[in-house]
């Protein structure tokens, strides 16, 4: 049994505690209602930004001047994976979640015979990947220590992206990053970047025509493909500009409902232990009394 000494040390080890998730819940909560303004703020933008590309891509898919970035190295054999997880942890099953998905996703890959290879964004997916898959590692990008991750930050990793292409490494290019629904729920999503993905026109998009009853036609200045070579880089940054706000945004969720949870699991121990603690006090009084009224009866 506990002595009274181990179970206060405990006691006091537990409350220490609680005070440590309960700041960190606050911290996540303000962090929070910055980073789901600033993910939803992007989505309108990028998800417009992909039907404008894949609208005016459509017409130069089959030009043999057709940038690379649209319709890739025209083979499927290399792929690159970007990983975008946290640089930090106590934040739930965050980053293990969005590691398992990769992990998975590498395994389909290779068990179709592509070659994969990984760029990983925050160190616990870098650390989460290479325990298995360390020989796919390529590259590891880190933010640790940042306050805040501007569009400069997702700049340098989509040009790290655009060099690899232009260099032959890899066909196809895909984003992994968690997609923030709400505070307790981030869903693993993979996004594919190069070639850029040419959807059907979009239904609900009403489509212009003539009098006639013939569909308009455009023409654009400068071309297509000179248009296209300026916004497909930008485009490219974007994406994975929003993927590090989804990503940032949920990060907080997790850590906050985590810390919550912590919270209510160390208000929970100190009760039982409270609870213990009055028991074994109360047995130590009840032996002591024993013992002393067993000594006056034995004079």
């Amino acid at each position: 049994m506990a002595t009274l000494k181990s179970l206060r040390l405990r006691i006091n080890s537990v409350k220490s505690t609680r005070k440590i998730t309960q700041a960190m819940k606050m911290v996540a909560a303000a962090k929070l209602r910055r980073a789901q303004s600033q993910a939803e703020a992007a989505r309108p933008y990028a998800e417009r930004m992909e039907r404008m590309l894949a609208s005016l891509g459509a017409s130069v898919v089959g030009s043999p001047d057709a940038p690379k970035m649209l319709v890739g190295t025209g083979a499927d054999k290399v792929h690159l994976l970007v990983v975008v997880t946290a640089d930090r942890g106590l934040a739930g099953a965050f980053n293990t979640n969005v590691g398992r998905f990769a992990r998975n996703r590498v395994r389909a890959l290779e068990a179709e015979g592509k070659t994969v290879k990984l760029l990983t964004v925050g160190r616990k997916g870098a650390s989460y990947l290479k325990r298995e898959l360390a020989s796919r590692v390529i590259g590891e990008i880190s933010f640790a220590g940042k306050k805040r991750i501007g569009f400069e930050d997702a700049s340098e990793i989509a040009s790290q992206v655009t060099e690899m292409l232009e260099e032959g490494g890899y066909d196809v290019c895909t984003l992994i990053y968690n997609r923030f629904k709400n505070v307790i729920s981030q869903t693993p999503v993979e996004q594919q970047l190069i070639p850029a993905p040419m959807p059907e026109i979009v239904q609900s998009a009403p489509t212009e025509a003539l009098p006639g009853g013939a569909p308009a036609l455009y023409e654009f200045e400068p071309t297509e493909e000179e248009i296209l070579a300026k916004l497909l880089p930008q485009n490219l940054a974007i994406q994975v500009y929003r993927a590090l706000l989804e990503s940032a945004a949920g990060e907080q969720g997790s850590r906050m409902t985590a810390m919550d949870n912590a919270t209510r699991n160390a208000g929970e121990m100190i009760n039982k232990l409270t609870l213990n603690y009055n028991r074994t006090r109360q047995a130590n009084i009840t032996r002591e009394l024993i013992e002393i009224i067993s000594g006056a009866e034995a004079l």
